[in-house]
């Protein structure tokens, strides 16, 4: 009876150290499509989490508690009640912050191209190397980009091999219809994203995602003000990418994650270092500029 009990318990740990890495929670909304079938995209909220959630997107044994904790906002703007959808999608990760009981935002990225082909009841497939499905084709782009920015905020370039694969979806998915993996199409799509994340010239945003979660966020428990100090010097080296380069997607979406957090951790600087850090931001990020008024 032991021998039993030590085999079922041998088995929950491991199923426990294999789960997938996902948790995503998937909100789908129509205001604009007239007599939506509410109950079809029901269906497609639980298919496309399930295909998410269910789905080990590395080969890093985990548990529960190291998911990645995420969400995603598909907003569906053309609908011919079939099989066809127009729609954008919002996508958000969080990561914990050491010693403390806040998630920081990694991720914040708004898809205005998140165009798909789905029919109730048609089985997600997927194969990196192959456009098997455009809706399976977007969820395990993002899948990896999801877990390979979460990565790069626990280890420098930790995110590459998941980049790599986002790239392998993406140069598949090219030779379809559907728009946002190609670079002529628009300046702030999935290209760009994934290409920034992979281009050099903005590697110092990828050193600062993994510096300013390590080094800055995890270490304000032990020493704030060392921790701000290193956060602030790291925004400084950021103003040495040209932000003007085509394409350029990373300095949006770094902002769009991070300009509330960035108030909070500097709101209390003295006139001096909080005007430094104004200016600093308004570079940056002149889009938020009225956030950082509150600095000044």
């Amino acid at each position: 009876m032991r021998t039993i009990v030590s085999f079922i318990f041998s088995m929950c740990f491991v199923i426990s150290l294999s789960a997938q890495e996902l948790n995503i929670r998937v909100e789908i909304q129509s205001p604009q499509v007239q007599n939506t079938n509410k109950r079809a995209l029901e269906i497609l909220k639980k298919v496309v989490q399930d295909f998410l959630n269910n789905r080990s997107w590395t080969a890093t044994k985990i548990t529960p508690q190291e998911k990645i904790d995420c969400s995603m906002v598909i907003t569906i703007s053309e609908w011919d009640g079939s099989k066809t959808y127009k729609a954008s999608a919002q996508v958000f990760s969080y990561r914990p912050v050491y010693g403390t009981n806040y998630s920081t935002p990694v991720l914040a990225y708004h898809d205005r191209q998140f165009n798909f082909s789905y029919v109730e009841g048609e089985q997600l497939d997927f194969n990196e190397n192959t456009n098997l499905s455009s809706l399976s084709s977007l969820l395990a782009f993002y899948a990896n980009i999801i877990v390979g920015m979460d990565s790069d905020t626990f280890k420098l370039n930790g995110g590459s091999k998941y980049f790599a694969s986002a790239r392998a979806i993406l140069n598949a998915a090219q030779g379809g219809q559907e728009e946002g993996w190609r670079s002529m199409e628009s300046l702030e799509n999935r290209y760009w994203l994934l290409t920034n994340l992979l281009d050099r010239k903005y590697q110092p945003y990828r050193d600062f995602a993994y510096l300013y979660h390590r080094n800055g966020l995890d270490k304000m428990t032990e020493d704030a003000s060392k921790a701000r100090e290193t956060m602030a010097g790291l925004l400084a080296k950021l103003k040495e990418v040209d932000r003007n380069n085509t394409g350029n997607v990373l300095t949006s979406a770094l902002f769009s994650a991070k300009s509330d957090e960035l108030v909070g951790i500097f709101s209390k600087l003295p006139g001096n270092e909080g005007t430094r850090i104004f200016n600093t931001l308004v570079e940056l990020d002149p889009t938020n500029t009225s956030k950082y008024e509150a600095l000044r």
